[in-house]
């Protein structure tokens, strides 16, 4: 059985729940829903696994604060025996607007400390990502506000709609592979 690694980044605790930054969990925890998979605290992560067509999907979400992400995710590589082209970076991207995804093979960290520390920890920044837009509705140096804020209520009408599309990305990323994913998602 083909395994995958499936990382949804975000900040633990009840401060960062329904934040633009913690997309990555709320679309990993979407993914878990579906498949009536919990997650559990492990070692730098809370992780949930989910069975699809013949493939098994760990799902993570560090423990370790966003900057600190790289940690887990070359943890749970290696501890799953994982190859860095089965894994799947979920990320939140201010230069995308809202609900827009793009997914890549490889790039550069765009400024997102997350990535900045995968990339670090991985020592390559050729592991796929899936980016998920939450625009970039702010005035200058107001950035981190934005990013660590919550969404708004226009935001929350179209958010789930957009969180069942970022699973079925996952889902053909795990099946179809990334080529065509990013055909059809991108």
């Amino acid at each position: 059985m083909s395994k995958f690694l499936i990382v949804g980044l975000g900040n633990i605790g009840v401060d960062y729940d329904d934040t633009r930054h913690n997309i990555g969990f709320d679309i990993v925890d979407k993914l878990a829903e579906e498949y009536e998979s919990s997650f559990k605290l492990e070692r730098l992560a809370h992780r949930a696994e989910v069975k699809l067509k013949g493939r098994l999907l760990h799902l993570i979400k560090p423990t370790t604060y966003m900057n600190l992400s790289g940690k887990a995710v070359r943890y749970w590589m290696q501890q799953l025996k994982i190859p860095i082209d089965r894994v799947l970076v979920i990320v939140d991207d201010k230069d995308l607007d809202f609900g827009k995804l793009r997914m890549k093979p490889k790039g550069n960290d765009g400024g997102h400390n997350g990535l900045k520390d995968i990339t670090f920890q991985l020592n390559t920044n050729k592991y796929p990502r899936l980016r998920f837009g939450i625009g970039n509705n702010f005035h200058p140096g107001e950035q981190i506000h934005y990013v660590l804020g919550k969404w708004t209520e226009e935001e929350k009408v179209d958010l789930d709609k957009h969180i069942k599309k970022s699973v079925e990305a996952i889902k053909s990323f795990a099946t179809l592979g990334i080529d065509r994913t990013m055909n059809t998602f991108n």
